[in-house]
């Protein structure tokens, strides 16, 4: 009986949770920001409010947690009396990894993943792969993506359907468990569940955050 009322507690939680953050995504665009559609922006994701029409995130990206997008730099203000501000321009289908910190007056181009920890301080080419402090290209997108097309071909494989968190028992952690002993796995479904609305990651979307 207390499991059963600390599960439907935990979905009021989740419900609740979720429409405070749609109702912060409604705040910022009616600052002036753009959030496309279909953009996965955690609660934990710092905003330059204060400069926040500055900042223009396009379709289909997705951000881990604890990313920072500052649009302005007062660190000279004590001595010069001036503070710097600048756009942040994502486009579409980005992917920024956790921790990232967006400098003011960068560019990132479509198609591009950004690794986790990195400062971006400077515009990122589109289709290409990039990390470091400050970010830079490391590889293309392709090049990216032909490693891991290889590497699904030879390493363990588990769809989100039986894998994900959401219906994950012992069972199943134990051989994901037994799969990384070696190595890494893949876990494959989980963005076609998550367009679905069966991923646990509700996206910030027309429907969800407007």
């Amino acid at each position: 009986m207390i499991e059963h009322v600390l599960d439907a507690l935990s979905g009021l939680r989740g419900r609740f949770d979720q429409y405070r953050l749609a109702r912060r995504w409604r705040r910022l665009r009616a600052l002036g920001m753009h959030i496309g559609d279909d953009v996965f922006l955690p609660a934990n994701t710092w905003v330059d409010v204060s400069h926040c029409h500055l900042i223009s995130i396009g379709d289909h990206c997705g951000f881990g947690a604890n990313c920072s997008l500052l649009a302005h730099d007062a660190q000279m203000d004590e001595f010069l009396d001036a503070g710097r501000i600048g756009r942040i321009t994502i486009h579409e289908s980005c992917h920024i990894g956790m921790g990232t910190i967006i400098m003011p007056g960068v560019e990132i181009g479509p198609r591009t993943i950004v690794g986790a920890g990195s400062i971006v301080s400077k515009s990122l080419p589109a289709d290409s792969v990039c990390t470091g402090r400050p970010a830079a290209v490391v590889c293309t997108l392709d090049e990216y993506l032909a490693k891991h097309r290889r590497r699904l071909a030879t390493r363990p494989s588990f769809q989100y359907a039986r894998y994900g968190r959401a219906v994950l028992d012992p069972k199943a952690r134990d051989e994901l468990r037994r799969a990384v002993a070696d190595g890494d796995a893949y876990i494959v479904g989980g963005r076609s569940a998550e367009l679905r609305g069966e991923g646990g990651t509700p996206r910030t979307s027309a429907q969800t955050s407007r």
